[in-house]
């Protein structure tokens, strides 16, 4: 991931997706790093530009050792759009990235589409509290918050279904500076949004997970009754991390509430660049480049061709999302029989958030309306390129 320098410290980020695209910021929780978000992101590729960062003193982003308020964060982010030369964002941010998106809001209304608030509060009682945790953090490491944190992030339902899920949160929470987790934990415990909830001029979705320790629902009510144009979800079986337990319900209710506020697609001729960007995202650098390495000087005019045109002006553009597109283009490869480029397609499209089970839904209507011997190799190519995923979500 690249870094930047915003507000003289070093911030780790990820910018994907379409360049014509509207931007979506997401900012990442306490003790948690960027990739919190992963799940969440195959429902917005193609439609959507995803802006994510490391919060300062987390995953690859500096930690700065002074006093640091919301304030500051929001900041940061704030520096962030400016560096790379984002004028507007839809700003999605959970717990400690709800808080500095709601400060972001307040200080920079112009700057924010709409506003997303999972899983946080504009008050966190008491500040002693939250200085005695950043005090033991700071002594004592990471460790000593792990499991009475994990217990607080995730329902016990969780941790009984599906392990897997949880255990690369605590490993990002485990390698989190100890410094930069007490730099923050100070920071909410000095913050006090309230009185700027009323000047929160974006349109807001709250979601909140019901049984949620950490940020129960009262706090979201009470931020629905300060700000404008909010509107409350409170999502079943969900602790705090809401994000990583229930990833499906929550790109659901996102990807409906940012809909709402459309952009003109981006249509037309766009640069070799910007295409090149679409297709190494979707099928990766490293084929990407073989392509264009083996191309020589006959073939390069056809790659340009290719990349202007369908990277760049399809795949660009953000009316459809990259999951739909990977659907259609299988859907073709099939019916045409052309299994290079079916196999080529398989993985990305799983990446664009396919589904195992879609894929084969999408194979037995090939079958009717494609016919039986399209269908039947289709399922040989998927069963060669994807085996390994095949029978491991079939086990």
């Amino acid at each position: 991931m690249p870094l930047i320098t915003v507000n003289g410290i070093e911030l780790n980020y990820s910018l994907e997706g379409p360049t014509g695209a509207p931007v979506v910021a997401f900012s990442n929780s306490l003790g948690t790093t960027m990739a919190m978000w992963e799940p969440i992101l195959p429902s917005l590729r193609g439609r959507y530009r995803c802006l994510r960062y490391d919060t300062r003193g987390h995953g690859g982003s500096q930690t700065y050792d002074t006093t640091t308020t919301v304030a500051d964060l929001a900041g940061d982010l704030c520096g962030l759009f400016d560096a790379l030369g984002i004028a507007r964002a839809h700003v999605v941010g959970l717990s400690l990235g709800g808080m500095t998106a709601q400060a972001l809001a307040i200080a920079e209304p112009d700057r924010v589409i709409s506003l997303t608030l999972m899983a946080t509060a504009a008050h966190m009682p008491s500040e002693q509290s939250w200085n005695e945790r950043a005090a033991t953090v700071r002594m004592q490491g990471m460790a000593q918050l792990a499991e009475t944190t994990m217990r607080r992030w995730f329902t016990d339902d969780l941790a009984h279904r599906a392990p897997e899920r949880i255990a690369p949160v605590r490993a990002a929470l485990l390698a989190t500076d100890p410094t930069g987790y007490a730099v923050a934990c100070a920071a909410i415990g000095r913050m006090d949004l309230r009185p700027g909830l009323g000047a929160i001029a974006a349109p807001t979705l709250v979601i909140a997970g019901r049984d949620d320790p950490a940020t129960p629902v009262a706090m979201a009510e009470e931020i629905c009754r300060s700000v404008p144009q909010a509107e409350l979800v409170v999502l079943p079986r969900a602790a705090h991390l809401l994000a990583v337990e229930r990833p499906e319900a929550v790109a659901s209710y996102l990807l409906a509430f940012l809909d709402r506020y459309p952009s003109p697609a981006t249509v037309g001729a766009v640069p070799f660049e910007i295409g090149l960007e679409n297709r190494k995202a979707v099928l990766g650098p490293e084929h990407v480049e073989r392509s264009l390495s083996g191309a020589g000087s006959f073939g390069m005019p056809w790659q340009d061709f290719i990349t202007r045109t369908a990277w760049g002006e399809v795949w660009g553009d953000p009316r459809l999302p990259w999951k739909t597109r990977s659907l259609v283009t299988l859907a073709l490869m099939t019916a045409l029989g052309r299994e290079e480029e079916f196999k080529l397609h398989l993985r990305p499209a799983l990446t664009n958030g396919v589904a195992v089970a879609e894929l084969q839904a999408l194979l037995l209507q090939a079958a009717i309306y494609a016919g039986v011997p399209a269908a039947n190799s289709a399922f040989r190519w998927a069963r060669e390129t994807l085996g390994d995923v095949i029978e491991s979500e079939s086990a």
